[in-house]
């Protein structure tokens, strides 16, 4: 055991979620060798976590960025108006700019790749749960150059529903609009991303953690 803090003081409590098993049982167990860190709960999936929050009421989220039902980022955007005291964290293997970016706006005040080690993850969460954040250095460059989405919100919205290949008859349905409506816009974000379709265009911004 290593122990970060080494006195008597309440030992910070976190929460693990990550829907991959075998990661978040292998991280739990060697975050749980530090003594000032305790794994008080664990979830597999964005609603699991936000119950195990509301449950246990952790120091610090740990919280993988993709996960069935809500991702990381919609989960920390949740625990910070519910539980303003636990501070969130962004574990991800798919660090693209505009993750960060949302993430950053949602309050989030650690974002790192699920390369780092667990020691190395367990200094991070001290920093966080102290009051810091830390932006894992490669991460934040590759944001700074990628530059802002260049998509309005309607524009995301509608290629992350043209994204698995529907017709603009039911994307125009699901969305409330006429399909002349859907088109125009689709058409404009194929053009912002210079991308020869809507289904291109879907791939290119979903690339760039821009859906």
């Amino acid at each position: 055991m290593t122990g970060g803090t080494g006195g008597t003081s309440a030992p910070i409590r976190i929460l693990l979620a990550d829907d991959e098993h075998l990661i978040r049982g292998a991280l739990a167990a060697l975050l749980g060798l530090e003594e000032d860190l305790q794994i008080v709960a664990e979830a597999a999936s964005g609603p699991e976590a936000l119950a195990m929050a509301r449950a246990h009421r952790p120091d610090v989220a740990v919280l993988d960025l993709q996960m069935p039902g809500a991702d990381g980022v919609m989960v920390a955007t949740s625990l910070r108006a519910e539980l303003p005291s636990c501070r969130s964290m962004i574990v991800t293997s798919h660090g693209r700019p505009g993750h960060l970016k949302r993430a950053l706006e949602a309050g989030v005040r650690g974002f790192v790749p699920k390369t780092v080690s667990a020691q190395r993850l367990a200094e991070i969460i001290r920093s966080v749960h102290a009051g810091n954040r830390y932006v894992d250095p490669e991460l934040a460059a590759d944001a700074i150059s990628a530059g802002d989405s260049p998509l309005t919100a309607r524009e995301a919205e509608l290629l992350e529903l043209a994204e698995d290949g529907a017709p603009i008859a039911e994307i125009a349905e699901r969305a409330r609009l006429t399909p002349g409506t859907v088109r125009n816009y689709l058409s404009s974000a194929a053009a912002k991303l210079g991308a020869e379709n809507r289904h291109a265009a879907a791939r290119t911004a979903r690339a760039q953690g821009w859906l």
